[in-house]
């Protein structure tokens, strides 16, 4: 069977026979389960909390967490400012820009000259001449490729894990492209700035940050919005007539807070839009910080919602519009749809996401409150919602890699955020403010999942030259004349719970002259390929899944 066949095989198993479960129900009588207490003591349970909770189980965490108790797991990945996490750290220190402010990065990645090109095309300059002036690792498009690494190295390496699953939630949740114009100097920052330090901590708070933050300004072009007869009084524009821009009064409603069925209407986009009109950025291109542009705003009444904000408000109008849309019931129950789809089902179970509403409105939006409700559900531990979400193309890539125990530096963390995006996920690369999708039907398809088992077998050959492989624990006492057990051993490794579907998927290759290193006329005993049949078993449906 070829690797296009056996993506066939693999989709008709996610996809059919109930393979994959889009939602959990509450019960027979249809009322809400009361939460109960997570099982401590079960393997399935703790495999199920690091399938969900991190960027996937490695082979002694199952071991570590049934020593320390799940519950006691769960609590301390609750406070990532107890784990220790320093080699991590060391490793992030060979990408220097993750610690510049936007006009340190603004100065060390500038853009190119002009003049340059022109050059290079007249012939007064060769291209050798042009690397030496701008070598590749001085230009703006460093900035990404370091944040990408990052990002990779966090999730494959990181002892965090469940603060980097929230950072790259609320990342997408608050998405910004990096390649729409000055974002790219600025998306580090407000990862680190304006993100990563509210990941577990009160939604209200994520809102204010990335509201004023300049990646958002920028991408939702909030920093161009003005009151209607404002005229550019100095500089290259001068003269020039500005306008109201609804873009992130939109997006604000309708992707970060109330939702697109929260209850407002196109009058309040625009009353929301001209309370936020004069946040802008302070010389985009060389100080890229907020400003408040007086001159821009506009100083009218405003009815957001049903309730006024005050004339003359200044800058203070914004302000009031988010504690509007923070505090208001469509954002609590938003906020918990979401979070229960990415923990629990593709479709969430309304019971458990009315409870989640409720605690956020009892807690002002705590994160780490909400989870709790989760992870204490009775939904998030049914039998229903056991692997029932398909990982994303970045969770696919780190799964795999921390499933084989691979060590990974800065350097193979560039190849593997270039390996994301291959099987179909650039990271900071989506262009509209949804983000990424976290439902099943964004990546499972036959060409994603060939893109997949590409992967899995670059991977295991050791094609990613500074991601260190080593297959030979994973099946250290296996007969590697007997391909069979080989499969059990590695299923045992590496889906630790494999289902009699994935097994017999994955049995019919086991004749496969590729797997048994045996043509037709051989007669001697099988030299099974175990990187091979690793890549099978990572490409298996069982693994799509989390």
């Amino acid at each position: 069977m070829s690797r296009l066949a056996l993506a066939l095989a693999v989709l008709g198993v996610l996809a059919g026979g109930g393979a994959v479960a889009t939602s959990v129900g509450a019960g027979t009588d249809g009322a809400a389960p009361r939460p109960a207490p997570a099982p401590r003591d079960d393997d399935r349970a703790i495999l199920h909390a690091l399938s969900r909770l991190t960027f996937g189980p490695r082979p002694a965490d199952l071991e570590r967490v049934r020593a320390l108790g799940l519950q006691a797991w769960i609590e301390r990945q609750l406070r990532p400012e107890t784990i220790d996490d320093a080699a991590t750290e060391r490793a992030l220190a060979d990408l220097a820009s993750l610690r510049m402010s936007i006009p340190e990065a603004l100065r060390a990645y500038p853009r190119p000259d002009p003049r340059m090109r022109e050059k290079l095309e007249s012939g007064q300059l060769t291209r050798q001449d042009m690397l030496e002036m701008y070598p590749p690792e001085k230009r703006p498009a460093r900035l990404t490729a370091e944040l990408q690494a990052a990002k990779v190295l966090r999730a494959v390496t990181g002892e965090r894990q469940l603060h980097e699953v929230m950072v790259d939630f609320w990342f997408n949740h608050f998405n910004v492209f990096a390649g729409k114009g000055d974002v790219r100097w600025y998306v580090a920052a407000y990862e680190r700035d304006a993100i990563r330090p509210r990941a577990l901590g009160k939604f209200p708070d994520l809102v204010r940050a990335t509201a004023r933050h300049p990646a958002m300004l920028f991408y939702l072009d909030n920093w161009l919005s003005a009151r209607e007869d404002f005229v550019v009084a100095a500089g290259p524009n001068r003269g020039r007539r500005a306008g109201l821009n609804e873009n992130y009064a939109r997006e604000l409603m309708e992707l970060h807070t109330l939702g697109v069925d929260g209850g407002y209407t196109q009058k309040d986009v625009r009353e929301v839009a001209r309370a936020f009109t004069g946040w802008s950025i302070e010389r985009p291109q060389a100080v890229g910080r907020f400003v408040f542009r007086p001159a821009m705003h506009d100083t009218g009444e405003k009815v957001v919602l049903g309730q006024r904000l005050r004339v003359l408000g200044g800058a203070a109008d914004g302000e009031r519009v988010l504690d509007i849309l923070t505090h208001h019931p469509s954002t609590a129950r938003f906020v918990a749809t979401k979070l229960a789809r990415r923990f629990v089902a593709d479709t969430p179970p309304s019971a458990l996401v009315e409870r989640v509403a409720a605690t956020y409105t009892r807690t002002d939006g705590d994160v780490k409150a909400m989870l709790r409700t989760i992870v204490e559900a009775p939904e998030f531990w049914s039998e229903d919602a056991y692997r029932a979400k398909v990982k994303t193309p970045l969770e696919f890539v780190a799964s795999a890699v921390r499933a084989l125990s691979a060590s990974v530096d800065a350097r193979g963390a560039f190849e593997l955020a270039r390996a994301s995006a291959e099987v179909g996920q650039p990271l900071y690369q989506a262009e509209p403010p949804t983000g990424y999708r976290d439902t099943a039907e964004a990546w499972v398809n036959t060409g994603a999942l060939l893109a997949r088992m590409n992967f899995a077998l670059a991977l295991v050959s050791g094609r990613y030259a500074s991601v260190g492989v080593d297959l030979g624990p994973l099946v250290a006492g296996a007969d590697r004349r007997q391909p069979a057990a080989v499969l059990d051993r590695l299923l045992a490794a590496l889906v630790v719970q494999p289902t009699p579907e994935t097994r017999a998927v994955l049995a019919e290759q086991l004749s496969n002259p590729r797997i048994t290193r045996l043509t037709p006329d051989d007669r001697g005993p099988a030299d099974t390929d175990v990187a091979r049949l690793a890549a099978l078993v990572i490409g298996s449906p069982e693994f799509q899944r989390r």
